[in-house]
């Protein structure tokens, strides 16, 4: 079993930036691929970003890509999402994810472990 616990949301204006911290506890959890997903009110959850189990593969949405950066640090498995030049259609719950797979899937259907989430508000 693995527990993940997020951090680091809040209110921000436009263009400024945020750190989202997702500690995963459980002896495997380092092995596991991780994924940021979020939802913002009215539609459906949607992917942000994944990284693999080493750290060395990333994807990101278009709508995230050179703005967003994910990185993962082990003992403990700590997921990081450094979000810089937010936007007001940034506002959403930000959910951590982890999968048992090494190598990350895009669907959420995909993950088998989920944080509580974290809201993630930017103003105009």
């Amino acid at each position: 079993q693995v527990e993940l616990v997020e951090s680091g949301g809040g209110l921000v204006q436009a263009g400024g930036s945020l750190r989202l911290s997702c500690v995963a506890s459980g002896s495997t959890s380092s092995t596991y691929a991780m994924a940021w997903f979020r939802q913002a009110p009215g539609k459906e959850r949607e992917i942000v970003a994944t990284i693999n189990s080493i750290g060395v593969s990333t994807y990101y949405a278009d709508s995230v890509k050179d703005r967003f950066t994910i990185f993962r640090s082990n003992l403990p498995t700590t997921l990081y999402l450094h979000m810089n030049n937010l936007e007001p259609e940034d506002t959403a719950v930000y959910y951590c994810a982890a999968s048992r797979r090494t190598t990350p899937r895009l669907g959420d259907r995909e993950y088998d472990y989920w944080g509580q989430g974290t809201q993630v508000t930017v103003s105009s």
